[in-house]
């Protein structure tokens, strides 16, 4: 079995917004998808975690796209290991069309917790850290792998989200795609119209559940860049963001 997984998907029109153009959300969500079909394939995906009481958590995330699909197109989401530590994994993305076109890149760091004391536990301890034999080195991804989205006391209160059903994945917590959702809703329809998605990063904190209230902070960091800082309860952050637009 090839190190590197592809997975065809379709850009549905119910997945696509105004533009007719696939949303950030539903592209992080593939990628995501893709994930765990490649690491279900090679012995260390979420079927098999779950019976054993483990669960990959996403820790970050960055996508960088030049263009998102348009709808009814088909592409492929690429994704391939490119490293392995005892507490934290790195896995790469390449959105690539039937044409060889390539549309962006993601970059994303995973964490795999014991699902019954929520903490951190051994990658390694998984079929003798057989994780190790999928890692691909000598595979481009030519996008930033981010860092700490830095923010300061003058971001404000922009919006508060209260948590639904809908919010909450497998893992009982808030979903990782909702909180991308949630975050590009701080723009109106007419910023849109004006504006593309270049770059978004997320970085995850803490769990939040349903029945939280989300509040979040928004600064400007630079023209058309912009940083959130997600928390719950008020005070407790669960995770920041960059975007970044093109206009």
């Amino acid at each position: 079995m090839d190190k590197i997984g592809c997975y065809q998907f379709l850009a549905e029109p119910f997945h696509c917004d105004f533009s007719q153009r696939l949303f950030m959300g539903h592209m992080g969500n593939h990628m995501l998808n893709a994930a765990d079909y490649h690491s279900s394939a090679r012995g260390f995906g979420m079927k098999y975690l779950m019976t054993i009481k483990r669960s990959w958590v996403l820790s970050r995330l960055a996508i960088e796209m030049d263009e998102m699909p348009q709808m009814y197109t088909k592409f492929n989401v690429e994704t391939w290991v490119e490293s392995a530590m005892r507490y934290f994994t790195s896995r790469n993305f390449r959105v690539v069309g039937e044409d060889g076109k390539v549309y962006g890149y993601g970059r994303s760091i995973w964490a795999m917790i014991d699902t019954e004391t929520r903490q951190p536990t051994d990658i390694y301890a998984i079929d003798n850290g057989a994780i190790n034999n999928w890692i691909v080195t000598d595979k481009e991804c030519p996008i930033d792998k981010g860092g700490r989205v830095k923010m300061d006391d003058s971001a404000r209160l922009v919006a508060t989200v209260e948590t639904k059903y809908n919010d909450v994945d497998i893992n009982g917590h808030i979903n990782s795609v909702k909180y991308i959702e949630h975050v590009l809703d701080l723009w109106n329809l007419d910023w849109y119209r004006e504006h593309q998605i270049k770059r978004f990063e997320i970085a995850y904190v803490a769990e939040a559940h349903q029945g939280d209230t989300l509040s979040f902070y928004m600064m400007q960091t630079a023209e058309n860049e912009y940083c959130v800082r997600i928390c719950k309860d008020g005070d407790v952050e669960c995770c920041r963001s960059k975007v970044i637009f093109n206009k």
